[in-house]
């Protein structure tokens, strides 16, 4: 028989190169893998659905062979977006909480955010995350939670994150062709925060870095919160385009030398070293230097982690980077880019997997599947976090009428 579809949680990665689909049941308050499938992406161009239909077809076969495994009927799903339309920006807002102090209540605390969010923004942007990275009570800086805390004004500073309501319309439109209701769109890199990152590196101050294959999404924490989000339009096809340019080779036969004999630091390959390239039909193979595929890729690696340090300069959180730079993503996967973060970034990096659920394959504790595995984690986070303020609203609200009964 299968599982009830209000037991499952799914999620889907719409990514440029696949399209996964993950879901899992809450078992005890916790969540177990029930199932995924990952299939080829069709119809993106870019970061973007360019063709609807191939894109909805890989949306529902991906769906369908998660069903198969998980033995259950997904009928809702949380969905994954990214891209070079993705934008982050800072604002302040508050209100006043009149002459006398008085407590504050999770109303105010969403009439603050409301105020703070009351930015003008171009009409073809949706807001996709409000993340409040402090409160200010009566001038007192640093509060995250102010409920119960009494004051006479309420100020918050919140990060927003936007997208081209287009281009997220297009990604929900693909999943209702292929029978899914999408029920939130998460920004990628919040997402893959969610699965590889610890509370201490938050707090002390980290820059994740989702290399994709036509994109880089960027999130930086600081003291908790989040403090800049940003995308870089160079992903891991970048590399593979430009084998494919350098060697006169097929995209996939570039691809296949980048993922077995590449690496992003040329003086790490030995100069005896030699691989074998098909190259184009109708062509010889030729033997090249191994070092020669590094030449190639080394100049691209450079360029991803200089846009990214100006892009935490522009957004004023470069020195905030007290543990360093995570990479996750596919395209974290080429040897020598953490060496490339460090070098011109001045700070530590590593390669993050995300964190396995239980009952979960081996084969999605990879970088490419921080993502997939970090929307779970976060839309399970939140509806956790919605339905105790679900309970706490009917126990007010049973409070009141009992008193005027």
């Amino acid at each position: 028989m299968s599982q009830k579809p209000e037991n499952l949680i799914a999620v889907v990665d719409a990514g440029s190169s696949k399209t996964r689909v993950l879901v899992a049941e809450v078992h005890e308050g916790a969540l177990r893998y029930r199932g995924h499938g990952i299939v080829d992406a069709a119809g993106v161009r870019r970061g973007v659905i360019a063709d609807l239909g191939p894109a909805a077809e890989s949306f529902n076969k991906a769906a369908t062979l998660a069903e198969e495994v998980a033995q259950g009927t997904i009928e809702k799903c949380v969905v994954g977006i990214g891209g070079p339309h993705i934008r982050g920006v800072n604002s302040r807002g508050g209100i006043s909480l009149g002459t006398r102090l008085r407590e504050i209540g999770r109303e105010d605390v969403r009439a603050a955010v409301d105020r703070a969010r009351s930015i003008s923004l171009p009409g073809d942007r949706e807001v996709i995350h409000l993340l409040p990275q402090q409160f200010i009570l009566d001038e007192q800086p640093g509060i995250h939670d102010p409920v119960g805390m009494v004051g006479n004004r309420l100020e918050v500073n919140l990060h927003i994150t936007t997208a081209s309501a287009s281009a997220q319309q297009s990604i929900i439109t693909c999943a209702n062709k292929a029978g899914l209701e999408v029920t939130e769109t998460v920004f990628e890199a919040v997402a893959a925060a969610e699965a590889t990152l610890s509370a201490d590196e938050r707090e002390l101050g980290v820059c994740l870095i989702d290399i994709g294959a036509a994109s880089s999404e960027i999130i930086v924490f600081f003291e908790g919160s989040v403090a800049h989000t940003s995308v870089i339009p160079i992903g891991g096809d970048h590399f593979t385009n430009d084998l494919a340019v350098g060697l006169h080779a097929t995209p996939p036969e570039a691809e296949w030398l980048k993922c077995n004999y590449g690496h992003a630091v040329v003086t790490c390959v030995s100069q005896q070293n030699e691989v074998e390239v098909m190259g184009l039909p109708g062509y010889e193979p030729r033997v090249v230097r191994q070092r020669f595929l590094a030449e190639i890729l080394e100049p691209r690696a450079r360029e991803l982690f200089h846009l990214l340090r100006d892009n935490l300069r522009q957004g004023g959180v470069l020195e905030a980077l007290g543990a360093g730079c995570v990479l996750t993503g596919g395209g974290a996967r080429l040897p020598g880019l953490p060496d490339t973060a460090e070098s011109l970034l001045r700070v530590p990096a590593r390669i993050a997997v995300p964190v396995p659920l239980s009952r979960m394959p081996a084969e999605l504790s990879a970088p490419e599947c921080a993502t997939l595995v970090g929307t779970l984690l976060y839309a399970h986070r939140t509806s956790v976090i919605r339905a105790a303020e679900d309970q706490g609203l009917r126990a007010k609200l049973r409070a009141i009428f009992a008193g005027s009964v």
